[in-house]
């Protein structure tokens, strides 16, 4: 579908240039001198490499649309991860890679959503937000306040994030998937 150069949001995947782009970042530019113009930041999909670039009003792009479908983890071997389509039980193997660092966050059975275009996994679509079990932290102080001292821990996953100082070791706690952020106790 073809959309004018300034109808571009963040988040819309185009095809420029010959490979599929996220814009990340728009900023709308009139300079005193000439016409108005669309500064994009770009990501390709792909390799995760980044573009800047101008369009004008009177050019236009390709809008892709992506087919998210839902998956379920299975397992990991080596840095290729299995998923598993929940509606026809096919199975996909998605390297590590185009998850990034938030592969950590991957547990047996998460539910994820895949966006695929042409039959072709481009993302991973994990969900905000995880339960995960602090494996070790520090002792609560008597008579610390909560005021704005938070302690770190490690979870169960490696990952080392801030906790309060309430939580300890064996607690449940929410953890944000995009910030490794504490977000509360787990229920």
């Amino acid at each position: 579908m073809k959309i004018n150069g300034n109808a571009i949001r963040p988040g819309n995947v185009v095809e420029h240039k010959g490979g599929l782009w996220v814009a990340v970042k728009i900023q709308h530019t009139q300079p005193g001198k000439g016409g108005a113009y669309l500064q994009v930041e770009l990501k390709n999909l792909r390799d995760g490499t980044k573009l800047n670039e101008r369009f004008r009003a009177s050019e236009s792009v390709e809008k892709v649309r992506l087919e998210q479908k839902p998956h379920q983890y299975l397992f990991a071997d080596g840095d290729m991860l299995t998923f598993m389509d929940t509606s026809t039980y096919d199975q996909v193997s998605i390297s590590s890679d185009m998850i990034g660092e938030r592969a950590v966050y991957l547990q047996d059975g998460m539910a994820v959503e895949i966006e695929f275009h042409e039959d072709s996994p481009l993302t991973v679509i994990l969900p905000e937000q995880v339960i995960l079990e602090i494996t070790e932290t520090e002792p609560t102080v008597k008579g610390q306040t909560a005021a704005s001292s938070y302690k770190p821990a490690i979870m169960e996953n490696g990952v080392r994030i801030m906790v309060p100082p309430f939580c300890g070791t064996g607690e449940k706690v929410v953890v944000n998937t995009e910030t490794s952020e504490y977000l509360k106790r787990a229920e």
